[in-house]
């Protein structure tokens, strides 16, 4: 699959993350002016359920209820 990421600045230097699948427009629920792209176009393995570098876990999960996927920032402090 493909997707486009998105960041947002939070808090010490930390970014939030967003991924949407290429070319999608981020969902109503989650538009935020702060939301910057960060990288487009993203290859990733169909079965690929967490992208570290980007503090996102569950996937396919998150995809599929949402629409998106977005870091946890629980996971980040």
């Amino acid at each position: 699959m493909r997707l486009d990421i998105y960041r947002r600045a939070e808090h010490n230097g930390i970014f939030s993350y967003l991924a949407v699948p290429e070319g999608k427009p981020i969902p109503q629920e989650a538009i935020n002016t702060d939301w910057l792209p960060a990288e487009q176009s993203l290859e990733v393995d169909d079965d690929v359920q967490t992208l570290p570098s980007y503090h996102i876990d569950r996937l396919t999960q998150q995809m599929g209820s949402k629409g998106y996927a977005i870091t946890a920032l629980k996971d980040m402090q």
